[in-house]
This record gives C-alpha cells, sequence and structure tokens, in this order.
C-alpha cells in the first residue's frame, strides 16, 4: 500500500515547517522554498491524471488504516473521478498563488506558511473517505484562511475574517451533529460503529435510512455546504472576505475553497441522503436560480473590480448548483467541469486585478480608463479571461454553462430558462466593466506611467491561459476522467 496520496496532502505541511529554519529577513528564499515545495506537489500530484482508469467508478491509489480502533476511526484516502480534476487544480494553483503574492512584503513566513498549511487542508479534504478525518481536515483549512485575510487583508480585514470565520464555524457545527448522529446510529454488522465513508455508503443503500432521519441530516449537511459554496441567502462573507483578503487568498477562496461545498453535496449530502435531495430538490433549484441572477444584478452595479468579481463567483457557484441537482448526466458533468473552470477563470481574474491594484493601490473602476494604449497584452490577456468568465464558445466557461443548461433543462426546463438570462447578464457586467477600464481617453495622469505585464505575472497567467483555451477546444480531455464515476453517482 503507497503513500503517494499522503505525500501529495502533507508535502506542504513539510514544506511549512521548513520554513522555520529560516529568519523573517530571508524573504526571498522563503519565497523562493515555497515555491519549489508547491511546484513538487503539483509534480507528484501530475501523474493521478495519466494513471487513473477513467473506466472504473470505484476510488482509486487507496489508503487505509486504523487511526483511533476503538471508535471506529480510519485514516482513509482515495480518489475517484470525482475528485481527481479538484485535487489536481488544488494543486496546478499552488505554484501559481505564490508567483501571484509579490505585494505581500510582511511577515512573510507567517503568509507562505499559512498558505502551505491551507494546502494541506483543502487535499486532505477532498481526499478524505472518513466523515471523521473529512470533518477535521476541513476545520484544518478554516484557520490558516482566517490568519490570511485577517493578517495581509485589506484596511477591514479584522471585520471581513471574523464574518468568514463564524459563517463557516455555524455549518461546520451542523454537519458535525449529523456525522455523531449518523455514527452512533448506524450500526454496520461485525463492523459496529464507524465514520468509515465506503463502509456507511454500501450500508445505507442496503438499509436506507428511516426519511424522516434523511431529511434531517441532509438539512444538516446541506446548510454547511451552502455557506461554503456559498448559496444565496448564505454569501454575505463572501464579498468582504475576497475584497479584504490578498490577491493570492482571493484566488485559492474563488479556485479552491467555495469548491469545497459543492464538492460535500456531490461526495456526502447528496449520495447519502438521497429522500433528502428529493424532497429539497426544488428548493435548491430555486436558490440556485436566485443565486445567478441575484449574483449577476449585483455586480452590474458595483464600482470596484474586485468586488464585481466577487459577486460573479455568487452567480457562477449558481450554476454548478443547478447543474448538481438537474440530477442528469448532462447537469451533474457540467456541474464538475464548471467548478474548474470558476477555478481558472475567476482565479486569473482575481490575478489580473492584483495587477493594477499593486501599480495604483486602487481597485475603483472610475480610477481607470484608456490603459489598453499603455498596458496592450494586459487589456489582451483580461479580454481572453473575460470572455472565458462570459462563456464565449471556444473557451472553458461556455463547455460547463452549456452542458448545465442541456442537462438542467431536460429536469427544469423554467429553471434552465432563467439561470440562461445569467449569462447574459455576465455579458452586461463583464463588458461593461472592461469598457470603462480600458477603452477611452487616459483622463489619470497616474495611468500614464503604469508599466505593462512583469515576467511573474506572466509566469502566474500563463498556466491558467493555456488550459481556459485547452478546455474550450477539447474538453473531452477532462470530461472522459470523471464520466463514469458520474454515472455510478446518478444510480
Amino acid at each position: 500500500m503507497s503513500l503517494w496520496l499522503t505525500a501529495i496532502v502533507f508535502i506542504p505541511t513539510l514544506g511549512a515547517l521548513l520554513l522555520l529554519v529560516f529568519p523573517e529577513t530571508q524573504g526571498k528564499l522563503i519565497r523562493t522554498v515555497t515555491f519549489i515545495v508547491m511546484a513538487l506537489d503539483f509534480a507528484i500530484s501530475l501523474p493521478l491524471f495519466f494513471l487513473f482508469d477513467a473506466s472504473s467508478p470505484n476510488f482509486q491509489f487507496m489508503e487505509v488504516y486504523e487511526w483511533v480502533p476503538s471508535l471506529g476511526i480510519k485514516y482513509i484516502l482515495g480518489v475517484d473521478g470525482i475528485s481527481l480534476l479538484l485535487v489536481l487544480l488544488t494543486t496546478f494553483l499552488g505554484p501559481i498563488v505564490v508567483l501571484g503574492s509579490t505585494s505581500i512584503k510582511k511577515s512573510l513566513r507567517g503568509y507562505f506558511g499559512a498558505m502551505l498549511i491551507l494546502q494541506t487542508g483543502m487535499l486532505g479534504t477532498f481526499l478524505s473517505l472518513d466523515l471523521f478525518l473529512f470533518y477535521i481536515f476541513w476545520e484544518v483549512m478554516l484557520i490558516p484562511m482566517y490568519f490570511l485575510i485577517g493578517v495581509w487583508g485589506g484596511v477591514e480585514r479584522i471585520y471581513a475574517a471574523v464574518k468568514f470565520f463564524i459563517y463557516t464555524m455555524v455549518g461546520s457545527l451542523l454537519m458535525l451533529v449529523g456525522i455523531i448522529w449518523i455514527y452512533f446510529n448506524i450500526t454496520i454488522p461485525d463492523v459496529g460503529h464507524t465514520f468509515d465513508y465506503l463502509a456507511l455508503m454500501e450500508h445505507t443503500r442496503n438499509m436506507p435510512l428511516p426519511v424522516t432521519a434523511q431529511l434531517w441530516l441532509f438539512a444538516a449537511f446541506a446548510l454547511a455546504f451552502a455557506i461554503k459554496v456559498p448559496m444565496f441567502p448564505f454569501h454575505t462573507w463572501l464579498p468582504d472576505a475576497h475584497v479584504q483578503a490578498p490577491t493570492a487568498g482571493s484566488v485559492i477562496l474563488a479556485g479552491v475553497l467555495l469548491k469545497m461545498g459543492t464538492y460535500g453535496y456531490v461526495r456526502f449530502a447528496m449520495p447519502m441522503f438521497p429522500e433528502g435531495v428529493d424532497y429539497f430538490r426544488p428548493l435548491m433549484l430555486t436558490l440556485a436560480v436566485i443565486g445567478i441572477i441575484y449574483g449577476a444584478m449585483v455586480s452590474i452595479v458595483q464600482v470596484d473590480m474586485k468586488k464585481l468579481v466577487a459577486y460573479s463567483s455568487v452567480s457562477h457557484l449558481g450554476f454548478v448548483m443547478l447543474g448538481l441537482f438537474a440530477l442528469t448526466p448532462e447537469g451533474v458533468t457540467g456541474a464538475m467541469i464548471q467548478m474548474i473552470n470558476h477555478g481558472l477563470s475567476t482565479g486569473a481574474l482575481f490575478l489580473l486585478v492584483g495587477v493594477v491594484y499593486d501599480r495604483r493601490h486602487t481597485r475603483m473602476i472610475a480610477e481607470y480608463g484608456g490603459i489598453a494604449k499603455i498596458m496592450p497584452w494586459y487589456a489582451a490577456v483580461f479580454m481572453l479571461v473575460m470572455l472565458s468568465s462570459v462563456g464565449v464558445p471556444g473557451l472553458n466557461g461556455f463547455v460547463g454553462e452549456f452542458m448545465i443548461l442541456i442537462g438542467t433543462y431536460e429536469t427544469a426546463p423554467l429553471a434552465a430558462v432563467l439561470g440562461a438570462s445569467g449569462v447574459i447578464l455576465a455579458a452586461v457586467y463583464l463588458l461593461w466593466m472592461y469598457r470603462r477600464v480600458f477603452f477611452g481617453e487616459i483622463t489619470n495622469p497616474a495611468n500614464k506611467s503604469m508599466p505593462d505585464l512583469k515576467i511573474a505575472e506572466w509566469a502566474s497567467l500563463l498556466p491558467l491561459i493555456v488550459f481556459i483555451i485547452w478546455i474550450g477546444v477539447y474538453p473531452n480531455t477532462f470530461l472522459s476522467k470523471m464520466t463514469v464515476a458520474i454515472e455510478h453517482f446518478l444510480k
């Protein structure tokens, strides 16, 4: 039994411990070591993609060890077609966020240490197949993100960090209550009480839980995940967290952390409590549609570029939830690939907003205008990423949104039609923002001296651009890895 997945999860933690060796004054060395650790983690995770057997719905590269046998707690890691691309997205963004952290000047050891611990928490959450272990990693994510916002964030960072912490903690405690209920109320023959996800899934398929229990458990898990997504009306922590977080924190928050909520639905809430899915499905579809339209309309009136991108996440994650609760192969597959697309496109948008913020220290749209004349490469890259977020054919966003709408129309045509309006509204707020920032005359003299993209900025953006185009042109490279797993999920 290999320790491959364990290495992927804990190499960042070892890197964080390694940073303790270096004095705070050696900032360049701390950055370099962090980048090497993140790049090594990505390199080790990459063979998963090529060695993964896409024809099997089962978990692969499994690691199973007894952890606390007296309580039925095991250390179980595994990856299937649903978690594979999310793991690779997480390790892929690791080196990119290090490159995107050039504006961080204070307490570098603590900053990058928190980044590395956060990486372990995120990877562990995607790979855990024991409910107790999953909860541990879920909570581990909360602490470093709290410090990244609260210490290295903007002017109102403390308010945003506390709000993020309270919202997430409330949801986590509800999920913990559900996990404890499952532990004490399910007894598996020859096993007893356990947190083993696979054993619990097999048992509940043969002996489903009472309907009332499923409804309450689904509600507990669904609320925890809805806060993390975040779904309307639990979204209010997100814009504050995004705006106050440093650029790299926003990239990780949008690119990976929000996917924890949608992943939680696919992995736990939906397969474990099918009666809850049937009962709450109309409500979930309704909230998803409201989120799509509300997030887009609020984005239209934003005067801060970063807050506009933050509210766009509410809209785009609404599409993901719409696809999941369509309960069709096309809808769920579209939702899964849209998780990846959102991580790439919105992550790139936050990096791009960070580029001009580092130069001018303002994100107000009114402060700019005409900068395409002095930053043509920046304007070109921004347009490509912006169009991918809109969902233009040939780029990644179109693939996910098209599949979601097709899949949703099969089972909920009204939701699909209303949700499609989000595509139009996305074009409105993104194209209008682009026109005001990049076109026209340069009226602010401070904008005339801004340099175009630098080497480090190109290095962080080019990998994202490659996959934005790749998924848009030939999505089957990635869709083929999840097809069988999603078919098994929908049985």
